[in-house]
């Protein structure tokens, strides 16, 4: 069964950039090497959000902790895996 992890982390606004620039530079490549990884997507939002969407053939890695002068709160995660509708 595929999981995907979504992880999503608010950053101060004048450390967007930086924070971007961390999960390009240390999240998705720790992603990319973890057994079971099959893809990962960065997102952002208007309102200095960023959001991962990584899909997974087992357990999901565990994903750092940004710096904390980069982010106001930690980061929240959630796991979700398909909905079978029919039962099957």
């Amino acid at each position: 069964m595929v999981t995907v992890r979504m992880w999503e982390a608010r950053a101060h606004p004048a450390e967007f950039a930086e924070l971007l620039d961390w999960v390009y530079e240390a999240v998705v490549p720790a992603l990319a090497a973890a057994p079971g990884h099959l893809g990962t997507e960065v997102f952002r939002s208007g309102d200095e959000r960023i959001v991962l969407l990584s899909r997974w053939g087992g357990r999901p890695a565990e994903i750092a902790e940004p710096p904390a002068r980069l982010v106001p709160r930690p980061p929240h995660s959630w796991d979700f895996v398909p909905v079978d509708r029919d039962g099957s």
